[in-house]
């Protein structure tokens, strides 16, 4: 296995760690062992560990119980409920919105990222009946513009809207499944398909077999590849792909332009 692991990736590192090196590095990673769980000697060490704590009156096994039951709405600076949040986006999401804008996958309307509750303006932060409102915030595809709605949970009206261009937020777990399906077909992920493949003895045919979370990338002055030039007006992401129940594979010297739908290699004309 490790002589048809280096034929892809060159380099195996053990640890945690990612390894940059050549199209996708797979990173095996150690968990924590058992190092210092029976450090009394003798094969019976444990048992007596676990005596000696009943004798001293150890503590019994925790009970879990059930979280309380979440109410419809908050009050104050109190998070977000589930039926906030999705009362919100109904509200933040209008007709005029839904129609101009574009996904991250070309369909109809934003992409949404978040919904946070709002900062109180100057002057409301020790108010109890200051107004309640939350941020909703949407990435539009169409032109690049970051879209931000500020709503009145009590009222149910868009505050404010405000719109910015080159401010690239996390990303979401929509955008992260884009990106990796994207690599996946294109020419450039044939290493990652590759290790997917010395792992597992399976082909790689989907972002569902794999662990994902990504980075924004902006551009840096020099930087190669030009088609990577305007990554930070445009959306750009290096994922992070780890097999499930396996290995990473290191895919960060490759870049996705989510904008363009276009894959490229760092370091590469």
């Amino acid at each position: 296995m490790r002589e048809t692991v280096h034929r892809h990736l060159g380099k195996v590192m053990a640890g945690a760690a990612l390894a940059a090196v050549g199209t996708a590095a797979m990173v095996a990673i150690t968990l924590p062992g058992t190092a210092g769980a029976d450090e009394t000697g003798g094969n019976d060490g444990g048992t007596n560990t676990v005596r000696s704590a009943q004798g001293q009156g150890a503590v019994p096994p925790g009970v879990v119980e059930r979280a309380p039951a979440e109410g419809s709405r908050g009050t104050g600076r109190d998070p977000l409920t589930d039926d906030e949040i999705r009362r919100v986006e109904r509200i933040a999401l209008d007709r005029r919105l839904l129609g101009s804008a574009e996904d991250v996958d070309g369909g109809r309307g934003p992409q949404r990222l978040s919904v946070d509750l709002a900062e109180p303006d100057d002057g409301e932060a020790d108010d109890p009946r200051a107004p309640r409102r939350a941020d909703v915030t949407f990435y539009d595809y169409r032109d690049d513009t970051l879209i931000t709605r500020t709503v009145d949970l009590d009222t149910g009206k868009v505050e404010a809207t405000a719109t910015r261009r080159g401010v690239q937020p996390p990303l979401s777990r929509a955008e992260n499944t884009e990106a990796a399906r994207l690599l996946i077909a294109d020419p450039r992920g044939a290493g990652l398909k590759a290790d997917y493949k010395d792992a597992t003895d399976r082909e790689l045919t989907s972002p569902d077999q794999l662990l994902l979370s990504g980075g924004v990338y902006r551009a840096a002055p020099g930087a190669r590849p030009a088609a990577l030039d305007r990554c930070g007006v445009h959306r750009c992401v290096r994922l992070f792909t780890k097999v499930r129940n396996g290995p990473w594979i290191d895919t960060r010297s490759l870049v996705i332009d989510l904008s363009t739908h276009k894959v490229a290699a760092l370091g590469r004309s």
